[in-house]
């Protein structure tokens, strides 16, 4: 272990402007007191960054300890650690370095804090041991390939894993006969192309790579929701974007027969929609699913029009629901378009999108959107660009809106803290939002900032409380502007999700925020907070080129069968004639 930072002493803490590291775990000092710091490098360590997230919090309850954060040394961490006061030398550090820093009342404190954060690394090295989980006490298979073969029943790996090995896993769990969803990210488009090929001729999903939901046999596989079961389909190449439709769906009393994430870059031109055009064309042989809706990013004009034509050859009812997107592809009968998820849940509910939810007290300024979800993001930003024009950010509508610098806001801004860049090296917002709580605390303070506009994700794999640790921030803000600043939240839940969606609702209205159930909704109202174009606070309508099929129009499902029902992820079928495999999802 290499020592870069030494000791050093001082008063206040040098917390400088409050950033909090991620992961790290901050508690204020006595006023006045004398503290110690450390900060450490261990060269050519790597731990995950949700091990590193929970080892920072646990040390960071320890005794006299102030700060703690272990987290790998990307730029975005090294950055976070020098608001905060710890100085790291990052010359010739990376994402496969360890930093590990603390702040402690005294000397003895700060010492006992760094032997923790040893110890509680080097348990998590050692994971629970040969056996664990098995119940025969025999040792744990090595690879994807030997689990299958121990167990036939498999099928189906869920990977996460550094990206420089993900090429290699992909392609033994293919090769293994096994569906794969896949959180992490790391494969250029023309490897992702050539995977997705194999999958598909071998009758097999790849959902993924950069792929954070699905709901499979009303199984959820990385972040999903607990949402029922039912007639409606659902295809996405966005996480949060499934996570909206499908829990604005469960409000309406309408539940889904699965939903089949594709991966972020599935619709781009390079990867050609292959993965999306498989899933549509496994749910139309699906004999529970009736109705259809394909959620994605803006995607390349010439494939969005490829999936038009494949909804429409499935025979059942589809909306394509692209936020972001200027003007839909060509639409086939039997196929809608709306440009935002509220209204494609509507249509697939068979009801109107929300009203307006009144009209806010107005507190003049820009409009900063703060978000963990990029297809969240995409549709507010088209919203409140529909009305402003311009909407600088990292995951810009139109190439000229790039922000110079994610860090820094111009004007109205929407940040995807989501985005590959906000998250190399430490775990997603929806699990840690230390990166965007520093960014909350930031913007509000901004006498030019009118509105702050968040989303909040609920569901398996989310934060276990981001209400509560959301609500004191937004209590802060707006006793320190009162009368100058408004809160708004999207809240994105369902009723049955382990946080309490009616309990993170109260939360957040407590402490001060509007609260909407759709992303869109907390756009328009965003507008009227800043006495913004009131009359753009109208639901986006759903555009169709023909009558849908079958008299579905306006009609409302009843729930479906529930878990256990018809339909399920069997073992694959060969690829009918073609090359876009057989089977069910």
């Amino acid at each position: 272990m290499d020592t870069l930072g030494g000791e050093a002493q001082g008063r206040g803490g040098g917390r400088g402007d409050g950033a909090t590291a991620p992961g790290a775990a901050r508690r204020p000092c006595a006023a006045g007191a004398v503290t110690a710091s450390r900060v450490e490098v261990r060269r050519g360590t790597y731990h995950d960054s949700v091990t590193l997230m929970q080892v920072s919090r646990q040390a960071g309850e320890l005794p006299g300890v102030e700060a703690a954060a272990a987290v790998a040394a990307t730029p975005v961490n090294l950055e976070l650690l020098a608001r905060q006061g710890f100085a790291v030398d990052g010359g010739g550090l990376g994402p496969s370095d360890l930093v590990v820093c603390v702040r402690a009342a005294d000397e003895a404190a700060a010492d006992r804090a760094l032997e923790q954060v040893g110890a509680l690394l080097a348990g998590a090295g050692r994971g629970a041991g040969p056996g664990a989980g098995t119940g025969s006490g025999s040792a744990p298979p090595r690879s994807l390939r030997a689990a299958a073969r121990r167990d036939p029943d498999l099928n189906l790996a869920v990977l996460s894993v550094p990206g420089r090995h993900l090429h290699y896993e992909i392609t033994e769990a293919l090769r293994a006969g096994l569906h794969v969803f896949c959180f992490s990210d790391g494969l250029d488009p023309a490897a992702e192309a050539a995977c997705k090929r194999f999958a598909a001729g071998r009758g097999l999903l790849l959902m993924g790579p950069d792929c954070g939901t699905a709901i499979l046999d009303g199984v959820g596989l990385g972040f999903a929701n607990a949402v029922r079961r039912g007639p409606v389909g659902v295809v996405g190449a966005s996480g949060t974007g499934i996570q909206e439709v499908t829990c604005l769906l469960d409000a309406a009393g309408v539940g889904i027969s699965h939903a089949i994430g594709v991966g972020g870059r599935d619709l781009s031109p390079e990867v050609g929609g292959i993965m999306t055009l498989r899933a549509l064309d496994l749910l139309a042989h699906d004999d529970p699913t009736k109705r259809l809706v394909v959620i994605s990013k803006p995607p390349d004009p010439q494939v969005a029009r490829r999936v038009a034509d494949a909804a429409a050859t499935t025979g059942k009812p589809t909306i394509l629901a692209f936020p972001g997107l200027d003007a839909p592809p060509p639409l086939p009968p039997g196929v809608g378009f709306a440009s935002s998820l509220e209204a494609a849940a509507a249509w697939a509910a068979g009801t109107s999108p929300a009203s307006p939810a009144g009209s806010p007290a107005v507190t003049p300024g820009a409009i900063r959107g703060l978000f963990s979800g990029g297809t969240l993001c995409y549709e507010a930003m088209a919203v409140v660009a529909g009305v402003v024009g311009r909407v600088a950010s990292n995951i810009p509508l139109r190439p000229e809106w790039r922000l110079a610098d994610p860090n820094r806001s111009e004007g109205h801004t929407f940040v995807d803290f989501g985005d590959d860049a906000m998250t190399e090296g430490r775990a997603h917002p929806m699990i840690d939002p230390g990166l965007r709580n520093e960014r909350f605390r930031r913007e509000a303070a901004d006498p030019g900032t009118g509105v702050v506009l968040l989303d909040v994700v609920l569901g398996h794999g989310a934060h276990p409380d981001p209400a509560g640790e959301l609500a004191p921030l937004i209590e802060q803000a707006l006793a320190a502007r009162p009368g100058g600043l408004s809160v708004v939240v999207s809240l994105c839940g369902a009723a049955a999700d382990p946080q309490g969606l009616d309990a993170q609702a109260a939360t957040l209205r407590a402490a001060g925020a509007q609260v909407t159930r759709s992303s869109a909704q907390a756009a328009r109202l965003s507008l009227a907070a800043v006495g913004l174009d009131r009359a753009a606070a109208r639901p986006t309508p759903v555009r169709r080129q023909a009558p849908l099929p079958g008299g579905l129009d306006g009609m409302t499902f009843r729930p479906g069968p529930g878990p256990g029902g018809p339909g399920g992820l069997g073992r694959p079928r060969p690829a009918r004639p073609g090359g876009e495999g057989g089977g069910r999802p």
